[in-house]
């Protein structure tokens, strides 16, 4: 009996890769670039398992295209790039990688804030280019830290473990979702606010949550004119989630006093883009979750929900739960 065929699209952690040999064709798509939309297209043709990254637009077009599909499992947490509605129509169940990597991304959530509050890319890209100024009392000053009111849009896992961060500072810890959590409330020490009055009290804004149609934007002109003068914006959830238009304004008019994203929409950023002429804004390439530990748990995790598709079993971690019920 032959295997069932199945694609990485980009080359993941060697163990992983072999655990799905034990029980299936595996092909991986080559470069250090995601394959583009209409290779993908193609490819499915012939597909049972398909295991994709956030880079990879799994459209319905691709979905119908794909008559023999078992399973997408995304190496993610998100899964904004796939068409979870068509997955679902056609009975293809839909793998992600939840809470794996909350720890490491909250972690570089706080290591943005502090090196954006602290000005620390800034005084290294001076030095890089040979300037070291004198000492002075103005000097690449920033804002401090602790004692600072940290506002958290989206209390989810990964706001919740931002949090617990900011107690080792001493910070006041504001939080703002969808849905009041009055026993986290109690155990992270943090106070529930609309988000008016979360961007008018906050020194620092980190963003962490989910991205929808509907939230396209939240972070709008309107949002900037709200916060405190001299504020700090981090992102490490989603690019869309920023009217990067409002931002130039935000930081051209020294609203903010720094900005640090991990996301950007699109991705990657363009060459020459306006907002890269700002210092005081830090931008990396969507590597929130990059520590080695983390993604090659990612890579198991994405491992075991493409094999559980394949044998027609319950995926772990199912972005798609409603498949079952079709």
């Amino acid at each position: 009996m032959n295997k069932p065929a199945v694609w990485l699209t980009r080359r993941i952690y060697e163990p992983a890769v072999q655990k799905i040999s034990t029980v299936a064709q595996v092909e991986i798509w080559p470069a250090e670039y995601p394959p583009p939309p209409e290779v993908i297209l193609e490819k499915v043709q012939g597909l049972d398992g398909l295991l994709t990254m956030l880079t990879d637009p799994i459209t319905a077009a691709v979905i119908e295209n794909a008559p023999h599909l078992k399973v997408i499992s995304q190496m993610a947490v998100g899964f904004d790039n796939i068409d979870i509605q068509a997955a679902t129509r056609h009975g293809i169940p839909v793998g992600h990688t939840p809470g794996v990597l909350t720890e490491t991304t909250a972690d570089f959530a706080w290591a943005l804030l502090m090196a954006a509050a602290r000005r620390v890319v800034e005084a290294d890209r001076e030095v890089h280019q040979g300037i070291w100024r004198a000492w002075g009392p103005d000097v690449l000053t920033g804002m401090d830290v602790h004692g600072a009111t940290l506002g958290i849009i989206g209390f989810g896992r990964i706001g919740k473990a931002v949090a617990r961060r900011a107690l080792g500072f001493s910070m006041k810890v504001l939080y703002n979702d969808p849905k009041r959590d009055e026993q986290a409330e109690k155990d992270f020490r943090v106070e529930y606010r609309n988000l008016d009055d979360l961007l008018q009290e906050s020194d620092f804004i980190s963003l962490h949550t989910y991205y929808t149609p509907q939230l396209h934007h939240l972070i709008n002109r309107q949002r900037f004119e709200q916060m405190k003068d001299g504020a700090i914006l981090i992102n490490t959830a989603r690019g869309g989630l920023v009217d990067y238009q409002a931002l130039y304004w935000a930081l051209e008019s020294k609203k903010l006093a720094a900005a640090a994203l991990d996301v950007f929409d699109p991705e990657p950023i363009p060459p020459g883009h306006p907002l890269l002429h700002f210092p005081n804004l830090i931008i990396t390439p969507h590597i929130a979750s990059a520590s080695t530990r983390t993604r090659q748990n990612m890579a198991l995790i994405a491992a075991e929900n493409l094999i559980a598709g394949l044998r027609g079993e319950k995926l772990t971690y199912c972005a798609n739960p409603q498949v079952y019920n079709v």
